[in-house]
């Protein structure tokens, strides 16, 4: 076993307002008293023993947040310089010195001794001085060594080792871990044993094919949906004639003669548009005959027979025209009406639709005059430099097409490489994923792996301390993602939802955190835990059993740190205290000031 690598000594250059805590190599507990009655039922009491994990994060060079506490309240920690003592894998120590105000660089010193105060050392004694931010990172990374997580930075899994209260809601998924499964997944992977490179790439080409996918949607976008792959050929047999002709053109331009375009114009002339010419005529003299022939017979449908009229006629011959005789002519000149309101709604109708035919064919005929005028302007035109300037203004035109035709081949062109590309891409992303099921199952049935490991010591701890078996286990999503679970089970082995529980769902991840570590052992990894809050929600049982695992886990070489408040103790006769006072490196109290991490007034 390598070694120690833990946490040392934290303290500052304001000691009246902040006291040294020295760490010892194993147990070490936060107390926070709660001493006034009128605090008993508080859910918080900021002494400082969460703020405690937040300062230890701070000298493991947390980035610049403004919701963190000290740059939050800036002014109030402006003079505050911290120092933080890391113990090595070597057996030395680094101390890191990082202050509050502005802008401040870090500094780092190497040295043998433990429990260093050097809040007073010059800068001209420190190994590196204003050493910007990015850089320290580094350097520290460097110092700590922790190989067996590379090839990632030591901060990435430090959410792990310092789990804070906000960090309880997940086993697996810290809260300093970026939304994206990609900046935490293939990280958690390698910890626990598994090819994390394969599920790097497989992040990496899911994004690439993304990438590509967006890439072709905005170019059909642009295009307006027209280009797809069958266009390219008919793009291509399109080019081939406009260049035909292009060349047949530039041969004539070339040898000034005109001999053949002007048979062709008259070729097109005879045979084209002058016999769509007389066709159309042939068509507009039938439409207006029948056009004649429907407004004949609407003047026809007339009835020009007046039963009143006849009357009068009739009287004055001295003849009887009235009763049944007049009842019937004019029931049969109703019915005649009848007929031939019919009969005028046909005719109406086809002469409409013969005004609109006769409309069209007119309008062919003037553009069909239009361009008989431009082929008879152009044979009659005696200028041969006319003809010349006609024909190198068709040749622009060409050449326009051509080009234009040209960009839509490109696009055409590109389009399906970017469809090529994508194919290869989902192809090469299958093989990573069966890569990656392949290597999950190689893991989990292999009893001497490290997940193999990792998940005996995670049961074990959790079945210890509530009697209930715990699964950790890994699979893989559809999409070739992994999925991680910790699980309690029941009798039958099923998964039950008490993890669910704040409490439980607690223990597992402190019984993640512990296996974890001590299956890293014989690596070059962190040999430290900090957990806030370890008892709460247990029952007394329960949380003496948990202690006993936490001591059985500082005996195997890994440091703990726990911080509670004295009424989550389990009940303990007076004289049988529950820690030993050298176990307990800070006592918080709410009797005033001198009882909070911060002797001073609370923010």
């Amino acid at each position: 076993m390598l070694a120690n690598m833990k946490l040392s000594k934290l303290y500052s250059n304001q000691p009246s307002r902040f006291e040294a805590i020295a760490f010892s190599p194993e147990l070490n507990v936060v107390m926070a008293e709660i001493r006034l009655p009128e605090n008993q039922d508080r859910d918080t009491h900021n002494l400082g023993k969460t703020t405690l994990g937040r300062l230890l994060d701070f000298g493991f060079l947390a980035g610049r947040d403004p919701k963190f506490f000290l740059f939050r309240h800036e002014q109030q920690f402006t003079d505050f310089v911290f120092y933080l003592e890391i113990e090595l894998a070597d057996g030395g120590y680094v101390t890191v010195r990082r202050g509050v105000a502005g802008q401040s660089r870090i500094a780092f010193k190497k040295h043998i001794a433990r429990h260093q105060d050097f809040s007073s050392l010059p800068d001209r004694a420190w190994d590196h001085v204003d050493v910007p931010f990015e850089r320290a990172k580094d350097l520290l990374d460097s110092y700590l060594d922790w190989r067996a997580l590379k090839p990632w930075h030591y901060r990435k899994g430090l959410g792990y080792f310092l789990r804070s209260q906000e960090d309880f809601g997940d086993v697996f998924h810290l809260r300093r871990f970026a939304s994206s499964h990609a900046d935490w997944k293939p990280f958690l992977a390698h910890i626990l044993g598994f090819n994390a490179q394969l599920i790097d790439e497989h992040y990496a080409k899911e994004n690439h094919l993304k990438d590509m996918e967006d890439k072709a949607a905005t170019l059909r976008q642009e295009l307006g949906g027209s280009i797809e792959l069958e266009d390219s050929g008919k793009i291509d047999g399109l080019l081939l004639l406009k260049v035909k002709e292009i060349e047949k053109k530039q041969a004539f331009l070339d040898a000034f003669d005109f001999r053949a375009e002007d048979k062709a114009e008259t070729r097109a002339l005879v045979d084209s548009v002058d016999a769509e010419i007389a066709t159309l005529n042939a068509r507009r003299y039938s439409l207006m005959y029948n056009l004649k022939k429907v407004v004949a017979s609407l003047g026809e449908d007339q009835i020009l027979f007046d039963p009143q009229s006849a009357q009068a006629l009739f009287a004055e011959a001295g003849i009887l025209f009235a009763g049944q005789i007049k009842k019937d002519f004019e029931q049969l000149i109703a019915f005649n009406k009848a007929i031939t309101e019919e009969r005028r709604g046909y005719l109406s109708e086809e002469r409409e639709e013969i005004e609109i035919e006769l409309k069209r064919v007119n309008s062919q005929l003037t553009a069909l005059g239009k361009r008989r005028s431009q082929i008879m302007a152009f044979l009659s035109e005696t200028d041969s430099f006319a003809k010349y300037r006609t024909i190198s203004g068709e040749l622009v035109t060409l050449r326009a097409d051509i080009e234009a035709l040209q960009r839509r081949r490109d696009f055409a062109q590109r389009l399906q490489q970017l469809r090529t590309d994508i194919r290869n891409l989902q192809e090469e992303k299958i093989h990573l994923q069966s890569a990656i099921e392949a290597n999950v199952e190689a893991q989990s049935a292999d009893p001497q792996s490290l997940f193999s490991t990792i998940r005996l010591y995670f049961n074990e701890i959790v079945e210890e301390v509530i009697d209930s078996k715990a699964l950790l286990n890994v699979s893989v999503n559809s999409k070739g993602h992994l999925e991680f679970r910790a699980e309690l089970l029941d009798d039958a082995g099923n998964a039950t939802s008490a993890d669910r529980g704040h409490s439980y769902r607690k223990l597992l991840c402190v019984a993640f955190d512990l296996a974890l570590l001590r299956a890293h052992l014989s690596d070059a990894f962190p040999r430290f835990a900090y957990h806030d809050g370890v008892f709460e929600s247990l029952d007394d049982r329960k949380k003496e059993i948990l202690l006993t695992v936490i001591r059985r886990y500082t005996e195997l070489g890994i440091q703990s740190v726990i911080t509670l408040i004295d009424s989550d103790l389990p009940k303990q006769a007076a004289d049988q205290p529950l820690f030993n006072s050298d176990e307990i490196v800070l006592l918080l109290h709410d009797e005033g000031q001198d009882g909070r991490l911060f002797k001073m007034r609370s923010w």
